[in-house]
């Protein structure tokens, strides 16, 4: 069995990851929220469509909970 994998996104697992704060500030936030790695969630900021934010010279990246919602749905 992979211990790795994770569960069926049902209704009950998908309240779980949504809920919580607005903004997300870091990559540990932003990838429970989407239910991912912080690995992913890097890979996933570099893309033009995900709408996870780094400000220049900032270093840090940073989303909100609601775009992040609607860009799950579209996945």
């Amino acid at each position: 069995m992979n211990m790795n994998r994770k569960p069926p996104l049902d209704p009950w697992r998908f309240d779980a990851i949504t809920s919580g704060p607005e903004r997300l500030w870091g990559l540990s936030p932003i990838a429970s929220a989407l239910g991912v790695s912080v690995d992913t969630a890097r890979k996933l900021a570099k893309r033009d469509d995900v709408p996870i934010y780094q400000p220049p010279g900032s270093g840090r990246y940073f989303a909100t909970r609601t775009e992040l919602n609607e860009w799950m749905r579209t996945k």
